[in-house]
């Protein structure tokens, strides 16, 4: 008897159920249709026999309102149902649930849980996520290094946004010592990619010569990339090469398109910098309510630059109603960020009575946390209040040290203050050259409009130098000549 006829039955058979559909292919088709009504149908009947494929999807119809009214409630009780046997997507979307307070009261430390669960199952952006939360410390113990190696496992299998993640820890030396090297590779794995933020990143690389050869042509090339998808800080970040005429001729006109590019997107550093360009006049008619405007906006957002100038302005009475009240509110919600000039504005606030109760204590404080980021004309004024005895014992030795660390700077001001003690011996041994040496620097970076405060600082040498001779007046001169300013501490 021939065999040959069963095994064609059998091979029919075969063929018949490589090609059937299964419920989650037919559910998946419906859905890609927008047949939402169909993929109920199949997926409800299947979710509630078990099927933990079937339970997440009817979570994410509820989630999504696909065919059902939205509802994160029943949203959170199906993916439970589908993550309690083992599903990871359903994992990966509780912890999503959690951490935004859908459907159930934010938890942190429940986001945590269930992104682990399904990290460990290899699920990349739930790694990704779990290391996010590591950088933050939100809902676990705030662990750089625990961030990195979620943030690697992630990156390991190809996610860009956690490459990039990586990238930033490497440049930033958080977890890890600081290896520009390693920052570029895995900026460059995420452009690969087409990630903008990386594109960004790997810009700002080249714009400050970190890990590679400074070069401005490069940075814009990198920053366009970003800029095409449409990438708000890549948009803020070209803007800045404008401004300062990087790799491009500079255009204030075009430098204000983009931080206005930025800025509509709501990028705080976009806002406050067209601010900045309405206050100046740089690139637009100068319009100090359109200033205040986007000033406003950054502020808003806690941009402790932008609060800082918007004190400046109701301090000026510019765009809006001089308001020294209004002016102490917005210096304080700079300084309480750490902002050293805010600080400093503050501080002068409590000297001068406007705004706020005349305190020299309170002014010693605020300068005193100015002058700890080396914020040179607070030094200079830390040094005015020993020097003449307000709010603290008058104490020149100490009034000669403040002086100096803003002098150290080319705070001219202060350059001056010190040749006025060296001319007296306050604080200091009386020394006619050095007097000499500080009042020739202090003349020299005068700033356009105070010629008369020049003439009154070279009157000032003029009068140290009748006491001098020919020899040390050129031993003077030639220390002015060499000396160099100390860099000013970045803000």
């Amino acid at each position: 008897m021939s065999k040959t006829p069963i095994l064609g039955v059998l091979f029919a058979l075969v063929l018949v159920v490589t090609l059937a559909a299964s419920p989650q292919e037919d559910a998946n088709a419906a859905e890609v249709r927008g047949d939402f009504a169909a993929e109920l149908t199949i997926v409800r009947p299947l979710a509630v026999r078990g099927e933990a494929w079937a339970q997440f999807k009817l979570g994410f119809m509820y989630y999504n309102g696909q065919g059902v009214p939205q509802d994160y409630a029943q949203a959170l009780a199906w993916f439970r149902k589908a993550a309690d046997q083992g599903d990871a997507e359903a994992q990966f979307n509780l912890g999503i649930m959690y951490e935004a307070g859908q459907g159930v009261p934010q938890n942190y430390i429940q986001a945590s849980i269930w992104y682990r669960k399904a990290a460990d199952q290899g699920y990349a952006t739930a790694q990704f996520n779990l290391g996010s939360m590591y950088v933050s410390g939100e809902g676990v113990p705030q662990d750089y290094a625990q961030a990195l190696a979620w943030f690697r496992k992630a990156a390991d299998q190809g996610d860009a946004t956690a490459q990039f993640n990586l990238g930033i820890m490497y440049k930033a030396g958080q977890g890890v010592p600081q290896d520009y090297a390693q920052a570029l590779a895995w900026f460059r794995k995420a452009t690969d990619q087409g990630d903008a933020a990386a594109q960004n990143a790997l810009g700002a690389m080249y714009e400050a010569g970190q890990g590679v050869p400074q070069d401005y042509r490069q940075a814009l090339a990198w920053y366009r990339k970003a800029v095409d998808q449409g990438y708000a800080v890549a948009q803020y970040n070209l803007g800045v090469m404008y401004s300062a005429g990087h790799g491009v001729p500079q255009n204030y006109v075009q430098a204000v398109t983009w931080y206005r590019k930025a800025a509509d997107q709501g990028d705080a550093r976009g806002q406050y910098n067209l601010g900045f360009m309405y206050a100046t006049g740089h690139g637009v008619v100068q319009d100090y309510r359109q200033a205040v405007t986007w000033y406003r906006k950054a502020a808003d957002q806690e941009d402790a630059e932008a609060q800082n100038a918007l004190g400046v302005m109701y301090g000026a009475g510019q765009g809006v109603p001089q308001n020294y009240i209004q002016a102490s509110i917005w210096y304080r919600k700079a300084a309480d960020q750490g902002y050293a000039i805010a600080q400093f504005n503050l501080g002068s606030m409590y000297v001068s009575g406007e705004g706020v109760p005349q305190d020299y204590g309170q002014a010693l404080t605020w300068y005193r946390k100015a002058v700890d980021k080396g914020y040179a004309v607070a030094q200079f004024n830390l040094g005015f209040m020993y020097a003449t005895g307000r709010g603290v014992a008058q104490d020149y030795g100490q009034a000669v040290t403040w002086f100096r660390k803003a002098a150290d700077q080319g705070y001219a001001e202060a350059q001056n203050a010190l040749g006025v003690m060296y001319a007296n011996g306050h604080g200091v041994p009386r020394d006619y050259g050095q007097a000499y040496m500080w009042f020739t620097l202090a003349a020299s970076r005068y700033n356009p409009g105070r010629e008369k405060w020049r003439d009154e600082v070279i009157a000032g040498r003029d009068r140290v130098a009748a006491m001098m001779t020919t020899e040390q007046i050129a031993e003077a001169q030639k220390i002015a000549k060499e000396w160099k300013p100390t860099p000013a501490p970045t803000q």
